[in-house]
């Protein structure tokens, strides 16, 4: 005789028969004792896989000489002018701490799955003293990814500071820590700890691609990448493009200035003007 399951028969739709005692039929016991149990797991699909997407790379290639010092002498906009205005970062991420100094330093880069923060931790114990901490948490509005707590840890490991593609939360205690910190604005969501996430690995920032050790510069005047490779190149090229053009401001200052080429180039492209 097969055996019965007994469970509570309340839910039993209109015509169904209990078995005796309270019991429920055999079929519908058998349907009861092949469900899983509340050790079963959630599908597959939710699984974290390692490799792509979940993976952390403890260091890279980092700039041997003074980055602050070679480009402190030039503007955010002259360096953008430089890389042929392809790598400024979009201007909606802004200072909203720190904004009494200039933030320079090779890029320690961590990619975020929105509304997670997991690999901003674990960052802590990865970037060096003087590393930027670049953050792609894909412009997420949902949840912020950093607050004041993250940020003082941040002070004590010198870090040199935040910029972030998305938001963070507890502004009015960051900006008494007078800790640079760029974003997208502030919230007051927090974040979850679960992944996934990379550490250093090619990160999107404000629409710039920024690999672990390029060189962020950042100011009030915006946010420009300089790829590693190019850094002393570029460099040098500022120091003479400078030097040309304080001789041309001198003579703007003066009034002695012509538009002559604005009227040429008009017409080697053949700009129609009518009277």
């Amino acid at each position: 005789m097969a055996q019965s399951t007994t469970l509570d028969t309340s839910g039993l739709h209109r015509g169904e028969k209990s078995g005796k005692n309270g019991t429920l039929p055999t079929g519908l016991a058998a349907n009861a004792t092949s469900r899983p149990d509340a050790g079963s797991r959630p599908p597959a699909s939710a699984d974290i896989h390692p490799g792509v997407g979940f993976r952390i790379k403890r260091d890279f290639l980092r700039p041997n000489y003074d980055v602050a010092r070679m480009f402190q002498d030039f503007p955010v906009p002259d360096i953008s002018d430089h890389l042929n205005r392809l790598y400024a970062v979009d201007s909606s991420i802004k200072c909203l701490s720190g904004t009494n100094r200039r933030l320079v330093g090779p890029a320690c880069t961590v990619k975020v799955y929105p509304g997670d923060n997991l690999m901003v931790h674990k960052v802590l114990d990865i970037a060096q003293p003087g590393d930027v901490v670049v953050i792609d948490a894909r412009g997420s509005t949902t949840n912020a990814v950093l607050g004041d707590t993250v940020s003082m840890k941040a002070m004590h490991r010198g870090i040199a500071g935040f910029i972030v593609d998305g938001y963070v939360r507890d502004l009015a205690a960051v900006r008494e820590l007078d800790y640079p910190v760029y974003a997208r604005g502030d919230m007051p969501i927090g974040p979850l700890h679960r992944g996934p996430g990379e550490v250093n690995y090619p990160v999107c920032c404000g629409g710039v691609v920024v690999a672990p050790g390029d060189v962020l510069i950042a100011d009030s005047g915006g946010i420009v990448v300089l790829p590693r490779t190019c850094v002393e190149d570029l460099c040098a090229q500022l120091r003479q493009y400078k030097a040309r053009l304080s001789g041309y401001l001198d003579k703007v200052r003066k009034g002695e200035f012509s538009n002559a080429w604005v009227d040429q180039l008009l017409e080697e492209t053949r700009c129609e003007i009518a009277d």
